[in-house]
């Protein structure tokens, strides 16, 4: 696994893959939900069905799905899917996002992003260590570079909360009921529906690089949370 600081890029797998929007499971910490915005070649939402979050969970395409929550091993994370291979040829980056319930980036603890795999090996890992008053997160983007993608570490925070997503990117529309905070409303939960034949292998467990079990991730059943989520390695660690 590649452990990549702010502004840094590693290549991934034109493959399905599931991202963990995570923190540290601790009492009281602020909840963070996950969103991708799929960007056409001006940076843009195209639609507003190009925003996968709670409300919206999945993309027309099939390319794209929020697949709910997950905890273990001290850690607690949303989760994306995405199929690379399905993205649409005129989608040009895949910005995955977070924002918070109540609270500031800088109230959540050990907030990162990893991108994991189809069969639960870990790919790529950021973790956020400058968060203060945001509402609103860009954690990292996957984008397309000779051929293949790539991943980026963004760590780009809004105070203005998802209304500053929304400006800078579209989608305006989607983001229904916004709080003070600027959290949208949560609508249906996306695991309604998904039952575990739709939600592709199930990963078997493995080491990470430094030879801990490694929790992958989730297992989604219909209107069950998923498993446990990937715990961080220490910035330290081999990759």
């Amino acid at each position: 696994m590649t452990h990549i600081a702010k502004g840094a890029n590693a290549p991934v797998p034109t493959a399905p893959l599931r991202i963990a929007v995570g923190r540290r499971q601790v009492p009281g910490a602020p909840l963070v939900e996950a969103a991708a915005l799929l960007l056409d070649a001006a940076g843009a939402v195209r639609r507003d069905a190009d925003l996968v979050f709670r409300g919206l969970p999945a993309h027309p395409s099939g390319a794209l799905r929020h697949l709910g929550t997950g905890d273990g091993d001290g850690q607690v994370a949303e989760w994306l899917e995405l199929d690379l291979p399905r993205v649409e040829a005129n989608v040009r980056r895949i910005l995955i996002a977070g924002y918070c319930d109540g609270a500031a980036f800088g109230a959540v603890p050990g907030l990162y992003a990893q991108v994991v795999a189809a069969d639960g090996s870990p790919v790529t890992h950021y973790d956020v260590t400058d968060a203060a008053t945001e509402t609103a997160f860009v954690l990292g983007e996957f984008y397309r570079r000779d051929g293949g993608w790539r991943f980026r570490a963004v760590g780009q925070g809004y105070d203005t909360g998802v209304a500053g997503l929304a400006r800078d990117f579209g989608g305006g529309a989607a983001w229904t009921a916004p709080g003070p905070n600027g959290r949208p409303a949560s609508g249906p939960t996306p695991l309604d529906g998904v039952t575990k034949a739709t939600a592709g292998p199930i990963p078997e467990a493995g080491p990470d690089g430094t030879g801990k079990p490694f929790p992958h991730a989730p297992v989604v059943a219909s209107k069950a949370i998923p498993g446990p989520v990937p715990a961080p390695v220490p910035a330290g660690a081999p990759p």
